[in-house]
């Protein structure tokens, strides 16, 4: 049922929002002078890697100078990324992907392939389910980047104390994947996003 849901939201999503999905792709363009799509290797249901989709939000060669975005103005963020990363316009495209099945609206959000290798046996339940573009954690971390730009250590600090939050956040979601939790994590993303 969930899986409906996905294919039919996520259509319309695409529909409604390819106007400004164009014109996000110009304004990319004209800033960065780079393709306007961001392919990441993420990791999926069952530990499956996928090209996850983003608009691009960093320069071109941002991914040689760490995993880890630090701060709202990370040197590496764009000017078109700035505001796309703070509205989380950049997350557009990734109705595609869960188009493609390879991600379900809600769900644990996708990891880095090296992140999820120090994962524990427990930690790697959360892959049980499709990863997906919101989340509880996603709610509650809303201001990650900036939580890590105050870090003495960023990594550190992801590992040790943001990712055991988010993975307990998830499993939580994990004893109870119903309708009813989908729609309700959609809509308080919906009101978190607009208020």
């Amino acid at each position: 049922m969930i899986r409906f849901f996905d294919v039919i939201l996520s259509i319309g999503a695409i529909l409604v929002l390819l106007p400004l999905a164009i014109i996000i792709c110009i304004w990319i363009v004209l800033d960065t002078h780079a393709f306007p799509f961001f392919k990441q290797t993420r990791v999926g249901l069952n530990g499956k890697e996928f090209n996850l989709l983003k608009f691009r939000s960093m320069s071109p060669n941002a991914q040689n100078h760490g995993p880890l975005t630090i701060g709202e103005r990370d040197s590496r963020i764009t000017k078109s990324g700035y505001y796309l990363r703070k509205y989380k316009l950049d997350e557009i495209p990734q109705f595609w992907n869960v188009l493609k099945g390879e991600m379900s609206i809600v769900g644990p959000r996708p990891e880095l392939p090296y992140f999820v290798s120090l994962y524990s046996v427990s930690q790697r339940e959360i892959l049980k389910i499709k990863p997906g573009l919101t989340d509880e954690a996603s709610i509650y971390y809303k201001n990650e980047s900036q939580l890590l730009a105050e870090a003495i250590n960023p990594e550190v600090y992801f590992l040790q104390n943001i990712v055991p939050h988010k993975i307990a956040l998830n499993q939580i979601y994990l004893q109870n994947p119903s309708v009813l939790n989908y729609f309700r994590i959609i809509f308080k993303t919906i009101r978190h996003l607009l208020f």
